[in-house]
């Protein structure tokens, strides 16, 4: 039973519509904070991850060779490609269009940006932070592969406070978000489980720690010290249990 797969979409779903509900009650200062506390939180998932290694030598080479593969297909670019396909028709279902104004800090001047593109901007944004982070599709992996739900739960904490600042200025078409997410996670839950019984429990910790640096890059690219292309470094978790077994066969 995908306990935390359930459990995350419910999460961006309720709080998709509290913060459409009540988000402009929200002050300025908790919107700006709050974002530095999940990243916080996801170093520290990222952390407990890491610890757990068993093949050093595995796990780096995973990530080298995972990011490169990444890069080569441009695996970010075609994921905000397809984010963008979503954006019309779940717009349509709340047919609410905007206007934002974005503050220009270096010209010192406001400027008013057409509705589509500061709308499309955001969406993708949190479409992909919600559906196709590191944390979330390790989550539904390891869930898959293991039966542990605590990453998927956490995640689902994070998010729904996330998903009521994201709908504070986006309206409640953040809560669909979760249609989206609930059907990738489980794909990739069935693909785990059918793996599972060809990995052993060293190749499960590698993984963990794998899915550890993923985390820890989330949480420096949602602080905006340092933007890694986390979806580009995602075929690491691929590559990294095939690399374990090989490393320690040979």
């Amino acid at each position: 039973m995908p306990i935390g797969i359930f459990a995350n979409a419910l999460a961006v779903l309720l709080g998709g519509l509290l913060g459409a509900a009540f988000g402009k009650k929200i002050p300025e200062r908790i919107r700006t904070s709050l974002p530095l506390v999940f990243s916080i939180a996801a170093m520290g998932m990222g952390v407990a991850g890491i610890v757990k290694l068993k093949t050093m030598p595995a796990v780096i080479l995973a990530i080298i060779l995972g990011t490169a593969i990444g890069e080569w297909l441009q695996v970010e670019n075609r994921i905000e490609r397809a984010a963008g396909r979503l954006k019309d028709p779940l717009e349509k279902l709340f047919s609410k269009k905007r206007t934002e104004e974005t503050r220009m800090a270096d010209a010192g001047e406001v400027v008013r940006e057409p509705a589509d593109a500061a709308f499309l901007q955001q969406f993708v944004a949190i479409l992909i932070l919600f559906s196709a982070s590191g944390t979330g599709i390790f989550g539904a992996l390891t869930e898959g592969m293991t039966g542990d739900a605590t990453i998927l739960l956490t995640k689902s904490i994070l998010d729904f406070f996330t998903a009521i600042i994201f709908a504070a200025s986006l309206g409640v078409i953040v809560a669909a978000v979760c249609i989206p997410q609930v059907i990738l996670f489980l794909l990739l839950f069935l693909s785990a489980s059918i793996l599972m019984p060809l990995a052993t429990p060293d190749m499960i910790l590698d993984f963990s720690a794998c899915g550890g640096l993923l985390m820890l890059a989330t949480g420096f690219r949602i602080s905006g010290l340092k933007a890694f292309p986390i979806a580009n470094m995602l075929p690491a978790l691929v590559l990294v249990m095939p690399l374990s077994y090989i490393w320690t066969l040979f």
